[in-house]
């Protein structure tokens, strides 16, 4: 897949509770839509390179989710649910239909929650190397839940590292387990710490079976367990894939483009 040469637009979109969201669109309107939302502590500038590797015929929205990037609000709400109202405000915005929304990590559970309460706006969902965690993802009991929050108050960039840590294979540079550390432990707060909370307080089961758009989950092998795979192979479509660590799009520009390319063919009808 060659480079294009696509020309990208910033944009913005204001909310209520003092909230905007901005966004990058580029492509053309009549082509396939692709919503692109980065993970926790992270922006939308993970997903440049990846842009310039996908199909010129598609429309590519990269959004900042609030207190992300550019993206500023004053709001007290975190929940998975409210960051997919940041993402719907733009396709709305933008008029988008059909819309192929992928999510990284913290997105990709943003992205079920878009499909869940915006079924008419969504034809598919994507996870990038998400849902599969069984420590984070599924509803934990509230000692489990009280403990996580804990330890993220508690230490914060402690609980980060091993955040970068979990989520690099072995033999993963360090110097770019760091640079991952430097700028998540960096997350403007307390939007930070609230939107893990809302992350881990999200309950993923009940999600998922409210969510009608159908659902692939693009996971580095090294780090999905065969339990997730049990668990999960009935409600997602699991394909796993060997393109680095946890923060595969950024490593992997050109080979994550060609998987989302290749995801129109994967809808069932």
């Amino acid at each position: 897949m060659t480079t294009s040469g696509r020309t990208k637009r910033n944009l913005e979109v204001q909310r209520s509770d003092h909230t905007t969201i901005r966004y990058t669109a580029s492509g053309p309107a009549g082509g396939p839509t692709l919503a692109l939302i980065h993970g926790w502590a992270c922006d939308r500038s993970d997903f440049d390179a990846v842009t310039d590797h996908l199909p010129e015929n598609y429309r590519v929205l990269a959004i900042d989710l609030a207190e992300h990037g550019e993206s500023r609000s004053t709001r007290d709400v975190w929940t998975i649910e409210e960051f997919a109202r940041d993402v719907a405000a733009v396709l709305q915005a933008e008029s988008a239909n059909a819309v192929i929304v992928a999510g990284h990590s913290h997105g990709g559970a943003v992205a079920v929650e878009v499909g869940r309460l915006f079924p008419d706006l969504v034809s598919q969902v994507v996870a990038l190397d998400a849902l599969h965690y069984l420590s984070l993802f599924p509803a934990l009991d509230e000692q489990q839940t009280e403990a996580m929050v804990h330890m993220f108050g508690a230490d914060f960039a402690g609980a980060v590292r091993g955040l970068v840590e979990g989520g690099s294979p072995a033999g993963t540079d360090q110097a770019l387990q760091d640079a991952y550390f430097e700028k998540m432990v960096a997350v403007r707060q307390p939007a930070g710490l609230r939107a893990i909370e809302g992350l881990i307080r999200w309950d993923m089961d009940a999600a998922l079976r409210e969510t009608k758009p159908p659902i692939t989950v693009f996971a580095i092998r090294d780090l999905v367990s065969q339990e997730a795979i049990d668990r999960y192979a009935d409600r997602l479509d699991i394909v796993l894939i060997d393109l680095g660590s946890h923060h595969f799009p950024v490593e992997a520009p050109e080979g994550t483009a060609k998987l989302l390319a290749s995801v129109r063919t994967r809808v069932r009808l």
